[in-house]
């Protein structure tokens, strides 16, 4: 059943007009009010539509790109990737569609934030990027939304996360094999003789995380080696995150003679660290990243990586939100 604005309204015990105001946000309202009548719509899910409302499966042409960080490489390019393929021949007529980059700056509230505004909006397609928080709230409640947007005619595409299928069959997945990535690196780690590794890895609730750790431990248990108590440090996707996590890795476990980073960002800020402690990489301490970002190649001395196809994926994403591709 379709919830209407008087539903609101009366949920939160004022006239549709309030409601309409606090909605629309051009005339003054109670503070008090305002929060009464937002968590009315919360509760009944209610979807703002304008005047297309008569249309319930309708969609606009905006595409929504969903990201932790648009300063941050590996989401930049994605985002560029899915822009390039949603683009018509151009006119009113011509098949444009609109992107919308949303920085959720890792906020699990701002990811679900974000999708009950481009459910209002009627996107016609919502792309989710990056390694999904591993909360079961969070992740049905994400599931929920997907659901929704799917049954309104919505495309969605979750690119570099798992599959999700709670929300329903019309989702597609575009994943990364991160664990095999991360056990072919450590495995290279240990046929250069590199026996005790250290590994700073991620956020620990992220999917992302927990798959490399474990690709990472899962190559050290098929060499018989044992993972190093105190080897492992967490932290963001960020060089400050490389540089600080280095020195907990050193001061618990001064002896390491490699490091496998969460990242190639991660990594130049390990490598840095090493450099200030008077280390040489990698004649002391051997450094490898991950995602082959584009400044990777300029890194001295060269870095080990692996290679994500961020490109690619993600124009195959802006063809999948398009329709121009079929879902895998």
């Amino acid at each position: 059943m379709t919830v209407t604005l008087s539903d609101v309204a009366s949920r939160a015990g004022v006239s549709p007009a309030t409601v309409s105001r606090v909605l629309n946000g051009n005339y003054p309202v109670a503070e008090g009010t305002r929060e009464r009548v937002l968590r009315a719509v919360d509760e009944l899910d209610y979807v703002l539509n304008g005047p297309a409302s008569s249309l319930a499966a309708a969609t606009s042409d905006l595409v929504g790109v969903l990201v932790n960080d648009i300063a941050d490489p590996f989401f930049g390019i994605i985002a560029s990737a899915v822009q390039s393929q949603i683009g018509g021949p151009g006119g009113r007529a011509g098949g444009e569609r609109l992107a919308v980059v949303c920085g959720t700056g890792g906020a699990p509230e701002r990811e679900l934030t974000y999708l009950t505004l481009l459910q209002r909006q009627r996107a016609a397609a919502v792309v989710l990027t990056g390694g999904a928080v591993e909360d079961p709230a969070h992740s049905a409640a994400v599931a929920d939304k997907l659901r929704k947007l799917g049954a309104a005619g919505t495309r969605v595409i979750l690119l570099g996360r798992p599959p999700l299928p709670e929300a329903g069959p019309g989702v597609t997945a575009l994943t990364f094999d991160n664990r095999s990535g991360a056990r072919e690196l450590t495995a290279h780690l240990l046929a250069l003789g590199h026996r005790r590794i250290g590994c700073v890895a991620g956020p620990p609730e992220r999917t992302t995380t927990r798959h490399r750790l474990e690709g990472h431990r899962a190559a050290l248990a098929e060499a018989g080696i044992e993972n190093l108590p105190g080897a492992t440090a967490h932290g963001a996707y960020d060089r400050a995150s490389g540089y600080r996590a280095v020195g907990e890795l050193l001061d618990r476990v001064p002896d390491l003679t490699a490091i496998v980073a969460a990242n190639d960002t991660v990594a130049l800020g390990a490598c840095a660290a090493l450099r200030e402690r008077g280390l040489r990489v990698p004649d002391d301490v051997s450094v490898t990243g991950f995602d082959d970002l584009p400044f990777s190649a300029d890194a001295l001395p060269a870095l080990t990586t692996v290679r994500l196809p961020l490109q690619a994926t993600g124009a195959r994403a802006g063809r999948i939100a398009t329709g121009r591709d079929a879902a895998p």
